[in-house]
């Protein structure tokens, strides 16, 4: 299960925005910067989420969104622009590392459970860095396993719009973005350990 495989049907989707950033002088590493800028936003929300009004719940599961279809914009106008590279294939990477553990920690920081917070942060970057060290060590990128990025982005947004009128605890006194930071530890280790054993067979 993975969404990032669908990547190439939603192209026809993505014209208008390239086409309009295009317009407006935006470059891909711009775009990036911006969808960034969305995870921060989408922090900043989700901790209030938790700590505040649970209507930022909301907020921030649009600005996750928007951080997700951004990440695939940028890719489509460094095509349409011809200006593709490996240093802005670097620079997505790098923020799409920082922004999932910015989310994140804006999920543990509203419901103050910064432990399981650690545990879902390690889990995500080890789901990443397993993906692309595949890569590093002479095979191709890795997108698969349990969850991908993409999926990890829808589930997190359509939990943060059910957070907004579900507030209350689900089980066990744990409340429905709390059971979504168990989720992220568990099935982002479970994916890392999916990604080495697939990269470790096709070693052999």
């Amino acid at each position: 299960m993975t969404l990032d495989k669908f990547r190439p049907y939603v192209s026809r989707f993505l014209d208008p925005f390239v086409k309009g950033f295009d317009r407006v002088g935006m470059t891909p590493n711009g775009v990036s910067v911006v969808a960034f800028a969305m995870a921060i936003l989408a922090a900043v929300a989700f901790a209030l989420g938790g700590l505040e009004d649970p209507v930022w719940y909301a907020v921030a599961a649009a600005l996750v969104f928007l951080n997700g279809w951004l990440d695939i914009v940028d890719g489509a106008l460094a095509r349409e622009q011809e200006v593709a590279s490996a240093g802005g294939d670097l620079l997505d990477h790098v923020l799409d590392r920082y922004a999932d553990i910015v989310v994140i920690a804006g999920l543990a920081a509203g419901v103050e459970d910064y432990l399981l917070g650690f545990a879902a942060v390690t889990g995500v970057v080890m789901t990443s860095y397993l993906g692309t060290q595949a890569q590093a060590v002479g095979l191709d990128r890795v997108y698969g396993g349990l969850v991908g990025r993409a999926d990890r982005l829808a589930i997190i947004g359509i939990v943060g719009f059910l957070a907004y009128p579900i507030t209350g605890p689900i089980v066990g006194g744990v409340t429905l973005v709390g059971l979504l930071l168990v989720f992220l530890a568990v099935v982002g280790h479970l994916t890392a350990l999916q990604r080495f054993y697939y990269s470790w067979k096709a070693l052999e």
